[in-house]
């Protein structure tokens, strides 16, 4: 019992906020990996698992059946459900995927700067664990544990400071992360070669075009980013050196 109540503390404790130098390398770093292709070819797989754990998370609160998530090496990624062919769960479950990664990083930004980075890491291990509860081939399953095994030993192993800018990484990598496959989309498609997307089965099951659709995915990711900034930079923070005082 002892044991539970000292991990919970640790949980549900605040961290102090690190210096304003860490959040801003951070982003940078974030963004390097994000904007390289080489390294993207590795790390968007993260994103992948968000973006189809978002499908999944949406399908079982609209009330369908989920049957399973599958994830492949070259970055896609595929989620399973049955229930209605029509109506707003199926419509809500095809709209989540793109901007799941997006909303997870403003959501791990406002816990950060709620100083609650312990938290943080703690739930985004709940999420994986769930994902992985759903992955149905052996290639999915092993991107999923090896993303939750990074998370776990850094949380539970690493120094504060070290949990520090890995948190803050995370959170700056899902945000520049999830504008990435928007952007890729909304090219792929100028070129013809994105025909059955998320975009295309949302212009199916309602008649707006796809491009629309994709205008929204674009505004919810950009929207998430400057929450995120806004969040994770607050003016006048925690600029690491000495005020002048008169």
């Amino acid at each position: 019992m002892n044991a539970l109540h000292t991990v919970w503390d640790r949980i549900s404790g605040s961290q102090p906020l690190p210096p304003a130098w860490v959040v801003g390398l951070t982003a940078l770093v974030a963004l390097a990996v994000v904007l390289n292709t080489g390294s993207w070819r590795l790390t968007g797989k993260v994103i992948t698992i968000a973006h189809e754990g978002g499908h999944a998370l949406v399908s079982v609160l609209s009330g369908r059946r989920l049957d399973g998530i599958r994830l492949h090496s070259d970055s896609s990624g595929v989620t399973y459900s049955h229930g209605k062919r029509t109506g707003p769960g199926l419509v809500l479950t095809a709209a989540a995927g793109y901007v799941m990664p997006s909303l997870l990083g403003a959501s791990a930004a406002w816990l950060l700067a709620e100083r609650h980075l312990t938290a943080m890491l703690w739930l985004a291990l709940v999420l994986l664990a769930a994902t992985l509860l759903a992955v149905r081939n052996m290639f999915g399953g092993l991107a999923v544990m090896v993303t939750a095994g990074g998370v776990f030993a850094v949380s539970y192993y690493a120094s504060p400071a070290v949990q520090a800018g890995f948190g803050y990484l995370a959170a700056w990598f899902l945000l520049f992360g999830g504008l990435r496959p928007v952007v890729e989309l909304a090219r792929g498609r100028r070129r013809r070669w994105t025909r059955g997307s998320d975009a295309d089965q949302l212009a199916r099951l309602t008649g707006a075009p796809a491009g629309l659709w994709i205008t929204l995915f674009m505004l919810v990711a950009l929207a998430a980013l400057v929450v995120g900034v806004v969040l994770l930079v607050p003016p006048g923070w925690h600029l690491g050196w000495p005020v002048a005082r008169s």
